[in-house]
């Protein structure tokens, strides 16, 4: 079996038009449609050393809109980030609010789905 590293090297040296290349062989000869791949393989050769756009790692919770159910999100508002009952009502009535900065995607995308079900609009940043 062929050295899979030098062949990964090879790949990511090749300029637009081997790449171009590539995918026509790809097609023609096995059948294979490799457009995504051939869009990333000529992204970095197409752009030079242009930085890989980063992955959003915090996120903030934003509170758009309380929804008629006011006093269920209230509810839940107060139950997820532990204000209390004063706290979590205020933060309500003065939607659009952050509920909570900073947090994993996981931990807001939980937040956001509890906020909804209760009846809220909810918007991650």
């Amino acid at each position: 079996m062929a050295d899979l590293k030098q062949f990964a090297e090879q790949l990511v040296n090749l300029t637009v038009k081997e790449v171009n290349e590539l995918a026509t062989i790809l097609k023609d000869e096995y059948g294979i449609e490799p457009a995504a791949a051939a869009v990333v393989a000529a992204g970095p050769a197409a752009g030079g050393d242009a930085p890989a756009a980063e992955e959003q790692t915090e996120f903030t919770v934003v509170l758009k809109d309380a929804g008629a159910s006011k006093l269920a999100v209230v509810k839940a508002v107060k139950e997820l980030t532990g204000l209390g009952l004063k706290e979590a009502k205020d933060l309500v009535d003065g939607a659009p609010a952050n509920v909570k900065e900073g947090i994993s995607k996981d931990e807001a995308e939980g937040l956001k789905k509890s906020l909804e079900e209760a009846g809220a609009v909810v918007e991650l940043k």
